[in-house]
């Protein structure tokens, strides 16, 4: 139990908690709006195409990773991953396909993305 005095305003004692928690650092990495919506644009064009059916997204610690599914049942076809340790060195994001190999790293996701975005051919 906190003992207040009759001088102190009770509206100080929460801005300071307020502060505290806002300049703590995320406990989890995480997409941003913009990230998230380029990698669902491109995950529902494959869907329309056929050749992905699911997907899931996992928060760790030190990365966000979206994984590409054939089927649920499957191991992913593809991750994209977000490693914020890595930004400096070959950049942050990058696709690992189902073996493990990565496919391409990067600085931008755009360019990151263009090793599965397959554009339209002209026939």
């Amino acid at each position: 139990m906190t003992l207040i005095s009759e001088d102190t305003d009770p509206s100080d004692s929460r801005a300071v908690a307020r502060v505290a928690t806002a300049s703590t650092p995320p406990n989890r990495v995480t997409f941003n709006r913009l990230e998230l919506n380029r990698i669902l644009n491109l995950y529902g064009r494959m869907v329309a195409d056929g050749e992905w059916r699911d997907y899931a997204i996992d928060f760790l610690k030190d990365r966000a990773v979206f994984s590409v599914f054939r089927r649920a049942s499957e191991v992913p076809i593809y991750r994209i991953e977000k490693d914020p340790r890595l930004v400096r060195k070959q950049g942050m994001y990058s696709v690992i396909s189902a073996t493990g190999l990565i496919l391409r790293r990067g600085h931008e996701l755009e360019r990151v993305l263009l090793v599965i975005d397959r554009k339209l051919a002209v026939v």
